[in-house]
């Protein structure tokens, strides 16, 4: 068995994948890589292959009809063999001494039988142009350097949360919680990330920079206008987390209390999207989500309704999603998100 198995799902992403993949290579035979050709009409196919014969006992491609972001992801837990389980996406890439230190710390809690659920590291928003990058991190939150439970958390800030960048999963969680994000709808990390936590009981962090996030290409799924247009999908998973995960079950109240932190960042942003665009159809997707968020789950529609942020995308009138627009452009600069 390998210790970590990496999934690059990709998509027409000849352009970019190479420095993707070439970064994750120095993990030797302890990593396996699991490159996805999600469907690609460009070069991607090639090099994949090519990857997987140059390196035959770590690389291995997949080829499958397109499905999308999360088809990719599914096909990676189906077939990865490695105890622990990261997604890595074909434009990004990871920090290599930051990455050989994860390596050898998942290596030492395996030898000493202190396998955990959860590793968690930090990630930095590598944003095109910017001059400041901005660094999740959660030193002040998360022990560090030791196995902790969810009663051992702080409170996140409101800007501050676990992202699919900063997590690597014990393989065996994701098939326990029976994951399986939907085909053709972009923006499941929310849901990758999410329904897992339930099934994490013992986690690990560590403070370094692992993964680089890039923003900047203007057809990038996280490019706003891109969101605005796909704003049902972003709809979607928000209710699918809804859905999928009960919080009235979960017995840590520390855990229910981040897991409520979450749906409220991702409530705010399918509110403030549809705001931004402007559209009296959008308008009445937004007062309907809130209608199917107080008929599923009375005591999450009144933190998000009420709380700060529910207050702030909800004010009434022009002037008030004036207001709530600008109050996040001013996040947006704080947090260092598209």
């Amino acid at each position: 068995m390998k210790l970590l198995s990496v999934v690059i799902p990709c998509y027409n992403s000849q352009d970019y994948m190479r420095n993707c993949i070439e970064s994750l290579l120095p993990g030797r035979e302890d990593v396996e890589l699991i490159i996805v050709n999600d469907g690609s009409v460009d070069k991607t196919a090639e090099i994949a292959d090519e990857y997987a014969t140059k390196y035959p006992s770590m690389v291995r491609a997949i080829h499958q009809e397109n499905g999308g972001h999360g088809e990719a992801v599914n096909a990676g837990i189906r077939n990865a063999t490695g105890k622990f389980f990261k997604v890595v996406d074909s434009d990004d890439w990871v920090d290599v001494r930051a990455y050989l230190k994860i390596i050898k710390t998942l290596r030492d809690l395996v030898a000493e039988n202190k396998p955990v659920d959860m590793l968690i590291s930090n990630f930095v928003y590598e944003k095109e142009g910017a001059k400041y990058k901005k660094v999740m991190k959660y030193d002040d939150v998360l022990p560090e350097d030791a196995i902790f439970s969810w009663d051992d958390i702080k409170d996140f800030r409101k800007g501050q949360y676990l992202m699919m960048h900063s997590i690597i999963y014990l393989t065996q969680v994701l098939r326990d919680c029976n994951l399986e994000l939907p085909k053709h709808t972009f923006y499941v990390d929310n849901l990758y990330v999410y329904k897992p936590l339930s099934h994490v009981e013992s986690i690990y962090y560590l403070n370094v920079d692992l993964y680089r996030y890039f923003i900047g290409r203007e057809d990038q799924s996280v490019n706003e206008s891109v969101m605005i247009r796909r704003i049902d999908q972003q709809i979607k998973v928000n209710k699918l987390m809804i859905d999928q995960v009960k919080l009235e079950d979960i017995k840590s109240p520390k855990l229910q209390h981040y897991m409520m932190h979450q749906l409220e960042i991702v409530t705010v942003i399918s509110s403030i999207l549809l705001i931004r665009s402007g559209t009296k159809e959008n308008q009445q997707k937004k007062k309907e989500l809130m209608e199917y968020i107080k008929e599923k789950d009375s005591k999450l529609y009144h933190n998000i309704r009420f709380g700060f942020m529910g207050h702030l995308v909800n004010l009434p009138g022009r002037f008030g999603r004036r207001i709530s627009v600008g109050a996040y452009k001013v996040s947006q600069k704080l947090v260092g998100f598209n």
